[in-house]
């Protein structure tokens, strides 16, 4: 059964990747909006927008995209998920939200579950929770997916700063104190279009769900990867990324525990890795394209 898809922030790394996921596959019809066409001024305005579309599934992309843009949220961002909760509970639509593993504070050791309290006290954090905590209140057909880091070669996220410094000729310095599971947003993608493929065949499965790559790394590892497959399409300095020291016992863990997901969709992690020589040669190819 084919179904009616919104798209909200599909300016996003992850909108761009999943535009082009279910135009590759035709499975699905979708309307897309952008990030900023999405700063709805009124409660009215979000619902017009979801009356205008008829759709099954909103998929909501704003707030993950935001975090990993570092694109500043304001409450009224937050918001509108109540807004867009309340037109998917009275329309029947199911709401898929996009959220972040930044919604936990990193200080456990094992990765973090679905049943853990979220307990990030910064700003993002309490933002993520609040978001999370009104879709789930107000929309009884939602999910709530949370991501690791999304990287992509299109948008703002963590990949194309890193690579944007160092075409720049300057240094990174990055420290390893900070682990978790970084998302290529075309694995982002296919995860969210496996979902969408079981909704519209009668999958009835609400709450949080879980998502990271299948190996964990930390800021500078993922740099010293980037770099060498950039290395093939530019030339950097021996001292392009430097390892800043860190405090002595000081470490944040934001891995995610993904079995529930695997378990009710069947969908399985994939190393992040084997997605970097893409997305770089995709970098330099568009570079290159807005160059000529």
């Amino acid at each position: 059964m084919r179904v009616r898809i919104l798209l909200i922030g599909s300016d996003t790394s992850f909108g761009y990747a999943l535009e082009q996921q279910l135009s590759r596959w035709g499975r699905h019809e979708f309307e897309s909006i952008g990030f900023a066409a999405s700063r709805w001024r009124s409660e009215r305005h979000a619902k017009k927008a979801v009356r205008r579309t008829r759709p099954d599934v909103v998929v909501d992309a704003r707030l993950q995209g935001a975090v990993d843009s570092g694109e500043q949220l304001f409450d009224p961002d937050v918001e509108r998920c109540h807004w867009l909760a309340k037109a998917c509970q009275r329309s029947g639509a199911i709401y898929l939200m996009l959220s972040s593993a930044r919604v936990f504070a990193g200080e456990q050791e094992r990765p973090y579950t679905e049943q853990d309290v979220p307990d990030n006290s910064e700003t993002i954090g309490r933002l993520l929770q609040r978001g999370e905590e009104l879709v789930a209140q107000t929309c009884e057909r939602h999910l709530l997916l949370r991501l690791g880091p999304v990287f992509s070669h299109r948008g703002r996220n963590v990949m194309t700063h890193m690579l944007g410094q160092l075409m720049q000729g300057g240094t990174l310095t990055l420290d390893n104190s900070l682990r978790g599971c970084p998302v290529p947003s075309l694995d982002a993608a296919r995860v969210v279009s496996g979902v969408l493929d079981q909704l519209s065949a009668g999958a009835n499965s609400w709450g949080v769900f879980h998502y990271g790559s299948s190996d964990a790394t930390h800021c500078y590892e993922f740099a010293e990867v980037l770099l060498a497959a950039a290395s093939q399409f530019s030339e950097f300095g021996p001292q392009a990324v430097t390892l800043r020291e860190q405090e002595a016992g000081y470490t944040l863990s934001r891995r995610l525990d993904c079995n529930r997901l695997r378990n009710t969709f069947a969908i399985k992690q994939v190393p992040w890795r084997g997605f970097v020589a893409d997305a770089v040669k995709l970098y330099f190819d568009n570079l290159k394209s807005t160059e000529s």
